[in-house]
């Protein structure tokens, strides 16, 4: 038996485990060894109805002990999970499933009807399997003795992520990728198995919440809270009553945790530490978090395409602000040029990563696989740089630069100083095209509750904090930023709007 995989290693885990909850809601608990029973028994049922090693198997569905065990289940018949974005519309979801040539689906009722929608559209799926109406009878049947032999190599999951241009691409993450960045960074975290319980609500589709919010808490015999949505004040009542110690998130969540009543307080406060990735944490957000409270948050980074996780501030070390820490053991990072040399410290250039947790490749794409690496250095798309002691700083997404008479301007730097602002709750800032400028920087703002403010306040306190290129050109109050499913804020939905705003034509500016 293959020791790189998830069921040999989730296997371990329950062995050692058994009695104890690894996932637990208000309502009820599930031990280990029932979440390893359920996972075997819906393998064992796959198979019975005819999967293959390497077929591709479809999970649609929410937060849930139903949705880990399922994950589990595929991946012991040897099949790959392929997780569904729970915000497509049921044409995207059915182009992710033509193209990943899903063979069966596995899908929870609220989504029933996206799934009758484009039924006929769907000619690889043979099997459509409803969960609430399905599953119990599956947890019924007889489990032979089930261990196949499953290679490290073989795909476990395929992730696709959000493209910016055209269809997303399927990330291939292998046993190995996804078992070695769980227990590396697990290790990182200096977990507590039997004190330490992570609230998951973060999608499960989403790679962040799939290996921190599952495989390393349970990897590693520690339990996780799964919650189907996010809302501050369930959250912040979850906490307090399954004695939550480590909490997952987005910037935009925490940002949303800070306006909870007072009352809530306490209820944070029971969390040993929180965890921010996904998204470039404003400083100024981490800083009132922390002061309200006294939960610290450890920043990371990773792309989809490295499992995800490679890097952290430390826990118990020295945090930087601003940093996204240091690469965790066994995974390399470089700042690296177009042309793929390693630039000097402190120079902004691309963040590149080589280790045993970056993926295979992407799913039918091997013209963008090669695009995407610099010999066997994964390139992640972010422009960063490396401080003298060896902690990693994303300055922004390479796309997301801004380029004013030919000066690059970073957007994340002009976010910075806008989250200083005491009216600005969230803010984010994109690249216009201008006929005189090339691209001048705009700015979309919502307000604090209670806080009004004009543009033309905006553009006199960035005119104090920047440089004059830098300075957004407009600036658009709106009640909301728009949010992908794990509420990391869409530029690419705010580049739409100013694309019909313009009628698609360039202004003078």
């Amino acid at each position: 038996m293959n020791t790189e995989t998830i069921p040999f290693l989730f296997r371990k885990s329950a062995e050692a485990h058994a009695d104890k909850p690894a996932v637990v809601t208000p309502q009820k608990s599930v031990t280990y060894a029932e979440l390893n029973q359920m996972s075997d028994a819906i393998a064992a049922n796959l198979i019975e109805r005819g999967t293959q090693p390497g077929d591709h198997v479809g999970l649609y569905g929410i937060n849930s002990a139903e949705f880990i065990a399922i994950y589990f289940g595929i991946q012991k018949a040897g099949a790959t999970v392929v997780p569904i974005n729970l915000l497509l519309n049921p044409e995207e979801v059915a182009w992710i499933l033509n193209d990943a040539g899903v063979k069966t689906l596995f899908y929870f009722e609220p989504f029933t009807p996206a799934v009758e929608s484009i039924r006929e559209k769907l000619p690889t799926i043979g099997t459509f399997i409803g969960v609430e109406q399905e599953l119990p009878q599956m947890l019924r049947t007889p489990i032979p003795g089930l261990e196949l032999p499953i290679s490290s190599d073989s795909v476990a999951v395929i992730i696709y992520t959000s493209g910016t241009t055209g269809h997303p691409k399927g990330a291939m993450l292998t046993h190995r990728n996804l078992c070695f960045d769980a227990l590396s960074a697990g290790n990182a975290l200096k977990l507590r198995p039997d004190g330490d319980r992570f609230l998951v609500v973060l999608p499960m589709f989403h790679a962040f919440a799939s290996l921190a919010g599952v495989l390393i808490p349970l990897l590693h015999g520690s339990s996780l809270v799964p919650l189907p949505k996010f809302d501050p004040t369930l959250t912040a009542e979850t906490i307090d009553a399954t004695n939550a110690t480590i909490f997952l998130g987005v910037p935009s969540m925490y940002n949303l945790l800070l306006r909870l009543p007072e009352k809530h307080t306490a209820h944070i406060q029971k969390l040993r530490f929180a965890v921010s990735g996904g998204a470039a944490m404003p400083v100024e957000i981490m800083k009132q978090f922390e002061e309200r409270f006294g939960v610290f948050i450890i920043e990371g980074d990773g792309p989809t395409e490295c499992a995800p996780v490679t890097c952290f501030n430390p826990v118990d070390g020295l945090r930087k602000p601003q940093s996204v820490g240091l690469p965790i053991p066994g995974v390399e990072m470089k700042i690296m040029d177009e042309h793929g040399k390693e630039l000097p410290l402190n120079e902004p250039g691309e963040i590149c990563v080589r280790g045993p947790n970056v993926m295979k490749g992407y799913w039918k794409q091997p013209e963008e696989t090669a695009e995407s690496f610099f010999g066997e250095w994964f390139r992640t798309g972010d422009i960063g740089t490396e401080d003298e002691d060896g902690y990693f700083y994303i300055v922004d997404r390479i796309k997301d630069m801004v380029i004013v008479n030919g000066m690059n301007v970073y957007p994340r730097v002009v976010e910075e100083v806008l989250y200083k602002h005491e009216a600005v709750r969230e803010a984010a800032v994109i690249g216009e095209p201008s006929k005189l400028h090339g691209e001048v920087p705009v700015a979309y703002i919502s307000l604090k509750d209670g806080f009004q403010c004009s543009e033309k306040e905006i553009r006199a306190f960035c005119l104090e904090h920047l440089g004059r290129h830098e300075v957004p050109k407009k600036v658009h109050l709106v009640g909301d930023l728009p949010k992908n499913a794990a509420g990391k804020i869409v530029k690419r939905e705010l580049r739409k709007q100013g694309e019909i705003e313009r009628g698609i034509e360039t202004n003078e500016h």
